[in-house]
């Protein structure tokens, strides 16, 4: 069965040089989505974009791309959303985001989640479905149903700041989908947020208690560690950084293949962590997060 990944598909539009804006795929679920599919896995995208170019282009490069687009709607009316990325010198990027809000898109497979969840496997989701009221309410529902039919759920962060009202409402809202998960991976910085806690490995001990099954956080350059019911390190890979936008997305696609690919036993993933941290270096290496 399917992995459903519910949340966003956009635009990345990417200053791959001052005078040029380049159109890349993006949208942190819509990546994981992909990667995870590139890596073998059956996947579903459950969101949508508007019913204009940009949205026929998600959709078709997501077709593309062996992702299953039954729950992917094009919503007449809305605007695709575009992301303008500027990458400052070390390759770390900023957004300002344009067009319609998530909620527009997830009002699309509101009336069919419970089915959603009902024909999958198991649940992806991020924090970028958690900043407004009606999108955190779909979202929340589908992790209940999911785990009220014991459906593994994979949780990243993705915390995007700039789109919360305070740093504390944003680490209210990931700690809220803690308990329960069987995943949560998060960057060093996400993990620190969420439990006040400067130390990777303290702060992945202390998601897990408070209810994942597995932790990874990931250091940068310096590789990523796992926490919870296994423990494992990695070390970085080296790589020739143009941009990180995608890297995270790279590194959980990887871990979302292995993981389905053998019924969500953790030790997937912590088998996976290395070739995991290799696909995030790699990202590094190009602009998009796909290509």
């Amino acid at each position: 069965m399917r992995t459903l990944c519910l949340g966003e598909a956009l635009v990345d539009l990417i200053a791959e040089r001052p005078d040029a804006f380049v159109p890349h795929f993006g949208g942190a679920t819509a990546n994981v989505a992909v990667l995870a599919a590139r890596g073998g896995g059956r996947v579903a995208l459950a969101g949508g974009a508007g019913a204009d170019a940009w949205g026929r282009w998600l959709r078709d490069r997501l077709i593309e791309e062996g992702v299953d687009v039954t729950l992917f709607r094009l919503v007449d009316g809305a605007r695709t959303p575009l992301a303008i990325v500027r990458v400052d010198p070390h390759g770390e990027p900023s957004y300002e985001i344009y067009g319609e809000s998530i909620s527009a898109v997830l009002h699309a497979v509101a009336d069919r989640l419970e089915a959603a969840v009902d024909e999958s496997a198991a649940l992806f989701v991020s924090s970028n479905t958690l900043v407004g009221a009606p999108e955190r309410e779909v979202t929340m529902r589908a992790r209940a149903l999911a785990l009220r039919a014991s459906k593994p759920v994979i949780f990243d962060p993705n915390l995007r700041l700039h789109r919360w009202p305070s740093h504390e409402e944003a680490a209210a809202a990931a700690n809220a989908c803690v308990p329960g998960a069987a995943l949560v991976r998060a960057t060093a910085a996400e993990a620190a947020l969420m439990t006040g806690s400067d130390d990777p490995e303290q702060a992945a001990l202390q998601l897990a208690d408070a209810g994942a099954r597995i932790v990874v956080v990931t250091l940068g350059p310096q590789g990523a560690l796992l926490r919870g019911e296994l423990s494992a390190d990695v070390p970085g890979v080296p790589a020739k950084v143009v941009s990180t936008v995608g890297a995270g997305d790279a590194l959980t696609g990887v871990l979302l293949a292995r993981l389905a690919a053998a019924g969500f036993e953790p030790a997937a993933a912590a088998a996976a962590l290395q070739e995991a941290v290799e696909a995030s270096a790699r990202a590094c290496e190009r602009w998009g997060s796909l290509e």
